[in-house]
């Protein structure tokens, strides 16, 4: 019977292969044709056109318009310069081409740095990172409750979900034979019989593997000779007798290197055989004889590396490093014998006779070899300082090097050695040949300035000087830069005189007038101060006054270096310096009489004024200086007299508030109202005065009085906030809160954005019990002046409960640039929560951001008082007084207190901190 051949014949419509099994049809590669569509015609044309030409069988076809000049090679031209020859002319060129871009690109640095910056900012800020998009999301899961979070569904995988049940419904179980549950239970055991005729039988496992005992015995000693070789090469063990002491010490050390060595056994015999492959293949190759040298030691097996790097020193004889190797791993007497070999098939190596020499115990010995190592390398700069190094007679090392010098004369490191054992005069010629040798060479030049400063002559004679003028000559010219380190090598070693005198000679080489030259070389200054190189630093300003002789910068830079880092002798000569040079600078005359009043005495400050008086007679800054002189000195009348000649010769507003503040400490307020009328007559629209001649009322217990005298001063100066913030305070004082809420309401209508103004409103609120009205101001406020630090610490400290204070301050941190109550406000909040470091951080920050806020010195002092050591508050305190804070809310107020006159930084800083709470 015959079978219709099926397969020939076409498929039915609509048939899919498989559809009976299951399948719902498939699509392979032939359905979809290829995945890139084919060459066109054009294309096909063009290729067999190129490939004819390129075998010779049409002529090719070129581009005229083809550039051939981008395919040149510019170190090898053709045409007009194909003949041209590269010359030290065309050198010295180039060079000078480079130092002009280099120039002209560090004169344009700050400012491209500058435009960069913004621009990388403006990119930032227009293209955020997703972490910044989603911050504010993730700032609100802190809103988020345990409850809340606990309820949040668990994700579900959706994926496989039909897979698994697909899987679940085709799985199929059967009931297993107990033959089989004890073939498994028995497929894990061995056991060994003995026969009748007394031999042991071999275990043989259900599976049918036999089990080798006498290769599992052979691996178990192999193992424990490892383990003691490496106990023997690593702990000291002394056998006398049958007795046996291992060292203690080295005892548990052995043990975890006996840990190591059990891990890493197979990687050893990995590594050895594969180090074996490549010293088979490679024979000449010193560095696989070496590695496999030392793996062996690695190993615990220092017979066999010797052997290896035996055989490779007969192989590669020619090599340092093996020969060397060889002599580490062998005993003094067997390296000694090694390295006469070495040095016999390596008589030039300069490495293997210093080992020889090193191997010698006493010193004629080394010497010996050292000298016969000469005879083979009499130009080897090494070995001549090694063979000095071992001369013990100062008269033999010279002639040393005397010789070394000779066959050596580009060795500047053998001239210098020379110079310094000959004699001052000897030494001067030896510089003077080194200089014809080596005339590029700058060190030799300090060298000799060196020793004119050793001789005394260092200010007299003018090497370097001449060193700047000959290295120019020969283009030899090091950088400014270069000069400068060489400057502060020498003041660290002492060459005080010789740093001076290469910065003289030097800082201005290279600089042009249109140069910043001034402010270069301030920078200069800085970071040699910065690297603790006070002597450079002093020369640098010393060079940059005499060529900017009035320049206030200059002399105020210097004058701070001296009173930090100099004697007072030095300060008062840069101080006279300074008022010598800028006479009419009152600046540098008060800080003289100053600095003469603490340490000399009011006599030698009285002289300095009188001085400073003859160049400013006018001046109220010296004379507001001479009354404080005479009245923090118990001169009270003179004094007095002093501010009644000031107000006739230099009557300024600040001599007036000076005469009045002055009769108010003194306690005569009949006196300083009797001044401050006579001022408000001359200057009515100085707030102040106005503030004063309140305030003396307030003292005098006449509130009517008062409140008439801050009502007319703040007619006449609507802008003054502190005026406003009197006469506000006064009137709650006086238990009218209406009218006190009505002064500063007229006050924010001549001072519209003034965080103070709204801050002060929003604490009579709070004062008087109003705090949802407190709150409402407060968003009013923060809605006009939302960068306000002031409004924002008010807000998380008196508005808001305790619970939100952290959530708060994120946000006011984020909307805030750089606002130092902020930063106290956070660091107090650190502080009550007991994280101490974080808040000494903040407290830092905030004082880094602002030194003049006093605020900020009191609040740190009162957090070291309770948590800082008395190392930290000494620290603190002489930087308060070297800042000498003047503003902040607590510190004017208790500063400018009458009753704490005369009172010095420390005192005021200690008061506020008892004030704050």
């Amino acid at each position: 019977m015959s079978r219709r051949d099926f397969l020939s014949q076409p498929a039915p419509e609509n048939y899919v292969a498989g559809l009976g099994r299951g399948a719902t049809g498939f699509t392979t590669r032939s359905d979809l044709g290829p995945a890139r569509e084919g060459p066109s015609e054009d294309q096909i044309k063009a290729a067999v056109a190129k490939r004819s030409a390129q075998l010779g069988l049409t002529e090719a076809k070129y581009d005229d318009n083809d550039d051939d000049g981008r395919y040149q090679d510019p170190d090898n031209e053709v045409g007009l310069f194909a003949g041209g020859i590269y010359e030290k002319d065309d050198e010295e060129a180039d060079q000078i081409w480079k130092e002009v871009d280099d120039r002209m690109a560090k004169r344009r640095q700050k400012q491209r740095e500058a435009r960069e910056e913004a621009e990388r900012l403006e990119y930032e800020r227009k293209n955020p990172k997703i972490q910044q998009q989603f911050a504010g999301l993730k700032r609100a899961l802190e809103t988020v409750t345990d409850e809340e979070w606990a309820n949040l569904p668990d994700p579900k995988d959706l994926t496989g979900r039909t897979k698994r049940a697909r899987q679940a419904r085709m799985e199929r179980f059967y009931a297993v034979p107990d033959s089989v549950l004890a073939a498994a239970r028995d497929s894990g055991q061995f056991g060994t019989t003995v026969a009748e005729d007394g031999t042991a039988t071999e275990g043989v496992n259900k599976d049918g593997t036999v089990t080798d005992f006498a290769k599992i015995g052979a691996a178990r000693d192999k193992v424990l000779r490892a383990r003691l070789e490496q106990q023997s090469q690593s702990s000291t063990v002394a056998t006398a007798g049958s007795a046996t002491s291992i060292d203690p010490k080295g005892y548990l050390t052995s043990l975890s290197s006996m840990q190591g060595a059990e891990q890493s056994i197979g990687d050893i015999e990995q590594f050895r055989k594969m180090l074996k492959s490549a010293v088979d293949s490679n024979p000449k190759q010193a560095a696989s004889w070496i590695a496999a040298a030392r793996l062996e030691i690695a190993a615990g097996k220092p017979g066999a590396a010797r052997s290896l790097i035996a055989k490779g020193c007969e192989h590669c004889p020619k090599s340092e490093d093996i020969w060397l190797e060889n002599i580490h791993l062998n005993d003094n007497r067997n390296a000694k014998v090694i390295a006469a070999q070495a040095i016999q098939a390596n008589p030039h190596s300069v490495k293997l006779w210093v080992e020889a020499m090193k191997l010698e115990n006493d010193l004629r010995s080394k010497k010996k070899v050292i000298r016969r190592a000469l005879d083979h390398n009499q130009e080897s700069e090494a070995l001549w300082k090694e063979a000095v190094n071992l001369e013990e007679d100062v008269e033999d090392a010279r002639i040393l090097l005397a010789k070394a010098t000779e066959l050596i004369p580009e060795s500047l490191d053998l001239w210098l050695a020379l110079a310094r054992l000959e004699t001052p005069e000897n030494a001067r010629k030896v510089l003077n040949k080194a200089v014809k040798k080596l005339p590029n060479s700058h060190e030799l030049w300090i060298a000799a300035a060196r020793l004119e400063e050793q001789l005394g002559e260092g200010k007299r004679r003018p090497v370097m000087k001449n060193a700047v003028k000959f290295l120019a000559k020969q283009n030899a010219m090091p950088k400014r830069e270069e000069w400068i380190a060489e400057a502060e090598k020498c003041e660290e070693e002492g060459a005080v005189i010789t740093c001076s005198n290469i910065i003289e000679e030097t800082l201005g080489w290279g600089l042009d007038e249109d140069d910043d030259r001034k402010e270069l070389w301030m920078e200069d200054a800085r970071a040699s101060i910065n690297r603790d190189k006070f002597a450079t630093a002093r020369a640098i300003y010393a060079y940059a006054i005499r060529v900017f002789p009035n320049s206030k910068s200059l002399y105020t830079a210097a004058i701070d270096l001296e009173r930090n880092h100099g004697t007072k002798e030095d300060l008062w000569h840069a101080l006279e310096k300074a008022v010598e040079a800028c006479p009419h600078y009152e600046v540098f005359w008060l800080m003289l009489a100053r600095e003469k009043a603490a340490e000399a005495g009011v006599d030698e400050a009285r002289l300095v004024l009188a001085r400073a008086f003859k160049q400013n007679p006018d001046s109220e800054d010296i004379w507001l200086a001479a009354v404080k002189l005479e009245a923090e000195n118990g001169f009270i009348d003179k004094a007095r007299e002093l501010l009644k000649t000031a107000r006739q010769n230099a009557p300024t507003d600040r001599v007036w508030m000076r005469s009045v503040a002055f009769e108010r400490q003194q306690g005569d307020n009949e006196a300083a109202l009797d001044l401050v009328q006579q001022a408000l007559q001359l200057f009515p629209s100085k707030p102040k005065l106005w503030m004063m001649k309140g305030q003396i009322y307030e003292d005098l217990a006449q509130l009517g009085p008062a409140r008439e005298a801050y009502s007319t001063g703040v007619r006449a100066v609507p802008s003054s906030i502190p005026l406003w913030l009197l006469y506000s305070r006064l009137e709650e004082k006086a238990g009218n809160v209406v009218k006190a809420r009505s002064v500063l309401d007229r006050a924010r209508q001549a001072v519209p954005k003034s965080p103070e103004l709204w801050t002060e409103l929003i604490r009579v609120e709070r004062r008087a019990g109003n705090l949802n009205q407190a709150k409402s101001l407060m968003a009013q406020a923060l809605q006009q002046m939302p960068k306000s630090g002031l409004l924002w610490a008010e807000r998380i400290l008196n508005l808001e409960p305790r619970t939100q204070r952290k959530s708060l301050l994120a946000e006011a941190v984020k909307k805030v640039e750089d606002d130092p109550i902020l930063l106290v406000t956070a660091a107090r909040i650190l502080w009550a929560e007991r994280k101490l470091d974080r808040a000494q951080n903040w407290f830092e920050k905030a004082l880094l951001l602002d030194r003049d806020v006093g605020d900020t010195w009191a609040w740190y002092y009162k957090f070291l008082v309770q948590h800082g050591t008395e190392e930290k508050r000494a620290d603190l305190v002489a930087k308060c007084l070297l800042n000498d804070p003047r503003h902040g809310e607590e510190w004017t107020r208790v500063a400018k207190d009458p009753r704490n006159a005369g009172r010095k930084t420390e005192e005021v800083l200690k008061l506020v901190a008892e004030t704050l709470s």
